[in-house]
């Protein structure tokens, strides 16, 4: 059972694993950091602490962004899409967001580049 606002709770379209997407975006410059998955109890305690806390698909258990690595996300503000099925977070990153090593996930493969 998760400590979620019920209000909040009824707005998310949760995939069947019942996940939501979470982007991180750098405050500020508005760069993409990285994608991952929360489930409502991964939002409460990202909403409480102001950490982003994800729920990982691969070892079904909780992280927290920098926990292990020092590369520690600070929450300013959580917004959630008009549709309820993907999750804002406007974050100060300290170091890499990505696990390669690399500041965001979207630098290493460029699939079409901007003209001019």
């Amino acid at each position: 059972m998760s400590g979620l606002d019920p209000a909040i709770a009824a707005r998310l379209k949760r995939n069947p694993d019942g996940l939501v997407a979470a982007v991180a975006q750098q405050r500020g410059t508005g760069e993409v950091l990285m994608m991952a998955w929360m489930d409502d109890e991964a939002l409460h305690r990202t909403l409480a602490t102001r950490r982003g806390t994800y729920y990982s698909r691969s070892r079904q258990q909780y992280w927290i962004k920098g926990e292990t690595s020092g590369h520690t996300q600070y929450v300013h503000e959580v917004r959630l899409d008009c549709d309820g099925d993907t999750i804002l977070l406007v974050v100060d990153q300290e170091g890499a967001a990505c696990h390669t090593g690399d500041h965001t996930c979207f630098d290493a493969d460029v699939l079409l580049e901007a003209e001019g």
